[in-house]
């Protein structure tokens, strides 16, 4: 029996085609991982599976067994990229983290207040499904999340509710895009576990999307690789493994390392604050700095600097505050004026404005790349990190544009410049954003889990650009990942941060 067969699919829409016709089959029992590089098709082939991009009648069946729902989209439930980081279709969430702008009361949704109500989106209350909910909870450890507001769930807290969410219709098939990026390995470890357990107990058959191809669980049977927008044969997983080429120890070219390297400073447009600094310079200076969110306690007393030219990893667990912090670095976050903070040896509120900190500050995370969703061209994407200061549309000059263009180029997307920033993969978006964070030369680079959707070539080269960048004069970076071996080899500094609470 197969699930869901696809045979020569063609899409109804020329530009939801792929290269060739489509041929993909989820046998009874199978769960599939879908691989491939950053751009290669694979939410389009997952955009076919779920009918979101329709093929012509009878390319694609679906037999989900005695019982299922009348609806493929009610059999078949997909958690995207986005949806890991906030609410639905919801732009604000990561002010709302930063600002608090929501007042918290009682009215303020809380995980079980939104799982209620889900529950009953997802069906008639019945004492079956009544018995489902208490055990998709103990199954999630959910009971202790019940009461904790929304908007302060870490990475991992709100993976789990929206997967619980999910289940509440007992779908046949789960379809999750990258669902490991973000979360620690204690948390990695758990996920995994549970998909394991639903895949078992549950019947629950499982597609995951994945771009880190050494990340791929033991439950899964079979891998569908996507080259160039064509999907490959299914290959049994451990046939895969055995085939698969490793990443090589560098790449970007000496020639592009060498450009990077040789960049002159530009001090024309950077403002009043000095950045000239001498070796032993404060660049962040934190003193017994305390963040609170109503009864929840974020980061307690904390004392840190940073000097000039230090290069700094964040670690510690999911909820630990390590974006809290940022947002502090970065004037992202009120809280930040009642602090006692020094940024470039100036007091936090001594008269700089926002801009005149963030243009000294390149960054970068994955609650920014969920809410950047700006319908433009790619170049223009870019450019407007050379603008912080005046807004997001302000027209650049051509010689920008040509700086544009070469971080592009180190970042090997040159070729998508004029394309719509809205319609690239999620791995093309990051590596956009990252040229966006490099373009102006920063000072300070601030890299909140800057390799997250990318394939395994693309991590590489990342970091390989990271390293090559910071190793010039005066060059501090502010580095977060919850993979060690992601870490660049210009690491010199830890801080390592507890979760309160």
């Amino acid at each position: 029996m197969k699930t869901i067969k696809i045979t020569n699919g063609i899409t109804r829409k020329p530009e939801w085609a792929m290269a060739e016709p489509v041929n993909f089959e989820l046998g009874a029992g199978e769960h599939i991982a879908i691989v491939g590089r950053n751009g290669a098709g694979k939410s389009m082939l997952v955009d076919m599976i779920t009918s979101r991009h329709p093929l012509f009648p009878g390319m694609a069946h679906y037999d989900f067994g005695e019982g299922a729902h009348e609806l493929v989209s009610d059999n078949i439930k997909y958690i995207a990229f986005r949806d890991t980081y906030g609410g639905d279709n919801d732009r604000t969430y990561f002010l709302q983290q930063r600002w608090n702008q929501m007042e918290i009361d009682s009215e303020t949704p809380t995980v079980g207040m939104k799982l209620e109500e889900a529950f009953k989106l997802a069906g008639q209350d019945t004492p079956e499904r009544r018995q489902l909910q208490r055990h998709i909870y103990e199954l999630f450890r959910l009971d202790s999340l019940l009461d904790k507001y929304i908007i302060l769930l870490s990475s991992g807290e709100l993976r789990k509710f929206k997967l619980a969410a999910s289940l509440f219709s007992s779908p046949r098939v789960l379809i999750m895009d990258n669902p490991f990026i973000g979360l620690d390995a204690e948390t990695r470890g758990q996920l995994t576990q549970l998909l394991a357990m639903l895949s078992e107990e549950r019947h629950l058959q499982i597609i995951i999307v994945l771009s880190k191809t050494d990340e791929i669980p033991d439950f899964i049977t079979h891998i569908v690789e996507v080259k160039d927008m064509q999907v490959l044969p299914k290959t049994p997983r451990q046939t895969y493994l055995e085939s698969r080429c490793p990443t090589p120890p560098h790449v970007l070219s000496d020639h592009k390392r060498q450009a990077i390297l040789d960049l002159k400073k530009d001090e024309d447009n950077k403002g009043e604050i000095k950045t000239e600094n001498p070796s032993d310079r404060v660049v962040i200076g934190f003193r017994k700095v305390s963040i609170r969110y109503g009864e929840r306690t974020i980061l307690k007393d904390l004392d840190w600097e940073v000097r000039n030219g230090e290069h700094w990893v964040l670690s510690g667990q999911n909820g630990s505050g390590k974006s809290t912090l940022l947002s502090l670095v970065c004037a992202d976050n009120p809280q930040s004026y009642a602090c006692d903070i020094s940024l470039f040896g100036h007091q936090r509120g001594s008269g700089e404005s926002i801009w005149e900190v963030k243009r000294h500050i390149g960054y970068v995370s994955p609650e920014m790349h969920r809410s950047y969703q700006r319908d433009m061209p790619v170049l223009r994407i870019v450019a407007s990190g050379l603008k912080d200061s005046v807004g997001l549309y302000a027209k650049a000059t051509e010689e920008e544009l040509e700086v544009c263009r070469w971080w592009l180029h180190i970042f090997g997307i040159e070729h998508l410049a004029d394309h719509s920033f809205m319609q690239l993969s999620s791995g093309e978006q990051r590596l956009a954003l990252l040229a966006r964070a490099f373009v102006k030369d920063p000072d300070l680079l601030i890299l909140d889990e800057p390799l997250h959707g990318l394939d395994n070539q693309n991590r590489r080269l990342v970091k390989d650009v990271i390293e090559a960048f910071c190793q010039r004069q005066n060059k501090t970076l502010i580095f977060v990942s919850h993979y060690q071996e992601e870490w660049p080899d210009i690491i010199d500094h830890e801080l390592h941060l507890t979760r309160h609470g």
